[in-house]
């Protein structure tokens, strides 16, 4: 979904009347807000310049300040302690402006693209879900897409108590996430929803986040240009892209399309003639990435960013959750980079320290592969799991929650039960397996690899996926290791038998005499069944990639 260029013009426009004389506040701040617990809360406005303002808890005096030149004040309040009882809000100025029903617990962005933006009224349990989403200590804020050129002071949503009713419109995975903190911690929970259907990460950081990285650059040239398209986009801008757009359909597409023709052919053939079906065409690898239009839409770089995350910064929060990649799959070598850079530039614009991150690896999704092969969507997994270098980040494996034909899959309630279980530990310090296995290291014992893991838990095992219905029959439990292959030195994958020894994995082909490299998982939607007992499956990965990370720090 491309958002309209008015859009933006209504919300530049819209700038100019906050400094007015009232006191004002953003759309963050309103009647049924939750504000973090346990920190200094940040609180910020709009009245006349040199006005004083006074922000006060109940009956409490807590800051006053003065509103600079521009009419833009800002306090911080000492840190709130958890209440069962509601709390007031006022700001006073020349006016008053007083929040009700104001809870103190903890504050979490959910954030992302379609998948995090995939609503309860679509989950697969909905029917279950849905008429028991009654949580008055659960508040809800969701912020309207904007695409911007410029970060905005304000966004477009309110608070709201989670109830059937408004539950139903908001992220499914955050929704599971938070109702699970809210019955283990006993706190309050505010999820705020910032998230755009399709969109990709680089629209979704800082433009001073990515000129800080030279890889990353480009995007920052790509979005100076998009702003002076009146000038130079139909006479450079578009031409250019045309250009590369159609060397693309040239050099990598229609030889693509040419062989996958060849081989309908040849499948039919094998079929009629009762021979094995050939194997399918991939594209080249690596392949470049279709060119995407250069205008100013969701593919923007920092669109997203200055339309939906500058709003809501620095409101206290607790931590995010993120659950996106889709759009960059094709971009794995990139996102090694890109990802991390947002992290890191959303933790230096809310100016808390390295705040939890936790988020969603890519489900499996599209046709089973009959053969190993090189695939977009691994390369993008083992980017998302590099990011695990990085602080309070962990990693939510969905490898056994996808659906072949469907990129959106309903079961949300697994997604958000995982990243409460990372939160936990991450955010909250419990002592509790939080990650399925993670591979660490490998040996050659003749011709069998042994493989080594970390979070392995009570212990590995075999374990098939949760259902994709509520009420399904389970299947019947796996007797045999699946996903695994093995290769030698000519890089030749073919499938690999493999079985559980202890805490390690072994992995073997009869044909593969001096094994050098295995491979898990490493396909759009593998065949995996390794778990450790506590019902979390392992992350995919290949012992021949960049880099190996932790679960977590």
């Amino acid at each position: 979904m491309r958002l309209s260029r008015w859009m933006f013009v209504v919300a530049i426009l819209s700038c100019v009347a906050f400094v007015r004389a009232d006191v004002r506040m953003p759309a963050i701040f309103g009647d049924h807000m939750v504000l973090q617990r346990d920190t200094s809360v940040p609180v910020w406005g709009w009245a006349d310049p040199g006005e004083r303002v006074t922000v006060a808890i109940d009956d409490d005096v807590k800051a006053t300040t003065t509103a600079i030149s521009d009419g833009r004040w800002w306090v911080r309040l000492d840190a709130l302690n958890v209440g069962d009882v509601p709390i007031r809000l006022r700001i006073s100025g020349k006016n008053t402006v007083e929040f009700s029903d104001v809870l103190v617990g903890d504050v979490w962005l959910c954030s992302g693209q379609s998948n995090m933006a995939f609503p309860l009224r679509h989950a697969h349990d909905a029917a279950d879900a849905i008429p028991n989403a009654n949580h008055p200590r659960i508040r809800l804020f969701t912020v309207k897409p904007l695409v911007a050129f410029e970060p905005q002071q304000d966004c477009t949503g309110k608070w709201m108590v989670c109830t059937p009713e408004t539950a139903k419109e908001f992220s499914a995975a955050g929704y599971f996430f938070g109702r699970e903190l809210n019955q283990n911690l006993d706190v309050p929970i505010g999820l705020i929803g910032s998230y755009v259907n399709g969109s990709p990460a680089e629209a979704w950081v800082s433009l001073p986040g990515l000129r800080n990285d030279p890889s990353l650059v480009r995007f920052a040239e790509i979005f100076e240009k998009i702003v002076d398209y009146k000038g130079k986009y139909p006479t450079e801008i578009l031409p250019r892209w045309q250009r590369e757009h159609d060397a693309w359909e040239r050099e990598v597409e229609k030889p693509y399309q040419a062989d996958l023709k060849a081989w309908n052919v040849s499948a039919e053939k094998a079929k009629a003639d009762g021979q094995p079906e050939p194997p399918k065409p991939q594209l080249a690898r690596p392949e470049p990435a279709r060119p995407r239009a250069p205008d100013n839409s969701i593919y923007t770089p920092s669109a997203l960013n200055n339309g939906m995350i500058a709003p809501v910064v620095p409101y206290g929060i607790k931590g995010v959750i993120w659950y996106q990649g889709e759009s960059n799959a094709g971009e794995g070598g990139l996102y090694r980079t890109l990802f991390p850079a947002l992290i890191a530039d959303w933790r230096k614009s809310w100016g808390q320290g390295d705040f939890p991150f936790l988020y969603v690896q890519l489900a499996n999704f599209q046709a089973r592969a009959d053969q190993p092969t090189d695939t977009h969507w691994a390369g993008l997994r083992e980017a998302q799991a590099m990011a695990l270098s990085m602080p309070n980040t962990a990693q939510v494996v969905s490898i056994d929650l996808g659906e072949e034909k469907e990129i959106h899959p309903a079961n949300k309630r697994d997604v958000g039960h995982r990243l409460a279980l990372a939160a936990r530990h991450v955010a909250y310090g419990q002592d509790l397996v939080y990650s399925g296995p993670v591979y660490e290291s490998m040996s050659v014992e003749g011709g069998v690899v042994r493989l080594r893991f970390s979070h392995v838990g009570g212990g590995l095992t075999i374990a098939a996926g949760p259902t994709t219905q509520p009420h399904a029959t389970p299947p019947a439990p796996p007797t045999a290791l699946k996903g695994f292959a093995i290769a030698g030195a000519d890089r030749k994958f073919v499938w690999a038998n493999a079985r559980i020894d202890g805490d390690t994995v072994l992995v073997w082909n009869d044909q593969v005499k001096q094994p050098v490299s295995v491979r898990y998982g490493w396909a759009n939607n593998p065949e995996v069944n390794l778990y450790n007992r506590e019902g979390l499956p392992a992350s995919p990965f290949r012992t021949d990639g960049p880099g190996r990370a932790s679960a977590g720090r």
